[in-house]
């Protein structure tokens, strides 16, 4: 167990997303934070979505993944450059990759057992996108009694008023959302 009962999530950082949504900005803001929580000890687990390859996790009913399922080829496997963490991240060998099978963190994946094991009892979250990821993960962490920081900053959706509105108005009932700047200095403290 570590010194800390916090973790840092660096949430559908991967390649094809990143790129995707062309947003430097929320990349280095992560970036920051990753090294902040490095230098401060603070365990950093990354989160990824990919699928077994002909895409098994996913039924047609999903409506989310099922276009994927018809149309991405292999682009969202396990295996393919899209779905590894960006590069700019680059986790370190103790660094858990969780992969998950579904929107939020938890669903489909081995995040809240890994999470119990480095006694955890905060997690500060940083992802994309902000409707997505976030959003569902925030949501379930706060039904399994985690608490909860947003690094709005090192959060981004596609649609920025939908960001706004979710870091300004939805997320503070049930986590604090800060910059990753205030961040950092609470935990170089």
């Amino acid at each position: 167990m570590t010194e800390h009962d916090t973790v840092l999530l660096v949430m559908d950082f991967q390649h094809g997303i990143v790129e995707r949504l062309g947003n430097a900005d929320v990349l280095a803001a992560a970036t920051r934070a990753v090294d902040a929580a490095r230098t401060a000890g603070i365990p950093v687990f990354f989160v990824r979505v990919a699928f077994r390859p002909g895409y098994p996790e996913v039924a047609d009913t999903n409506q989310g993944f099922a276009a994927a399922k018809s149309s991405a080829g292999d682009t969202m496997t396990e295996q393919s450059a899209a779905t590894q963490i960006h590069a700019a991240l680059a986790p370190r060998p103790e660094e858990p990759v969780v992969t998950k099978r579904r929107i939020s963190a938890f669903t489909g994946s081995d995040l809240d057992v890994l999470l119990r094991g480095a006694g955890a009892r905060e997690i500060v979250v940083a992802g994309i996108s902000t409707s997505g990821v976030v959003l569902s993960t925030v949501r379930q962490a706060a039904d399994l009694d985690y608490r909860i920081t947003v690094l709005g900053d090192a959060c981004a959706d596609g649609d920025p008023e939908v960001h706004r509105v979710l870091t300004e108005k939805v997320f503070p009932r049930q986590a604090t959302v800060i910059g990753t700047a205030e961040w950092i200095d609470t935990v170089a403290a």
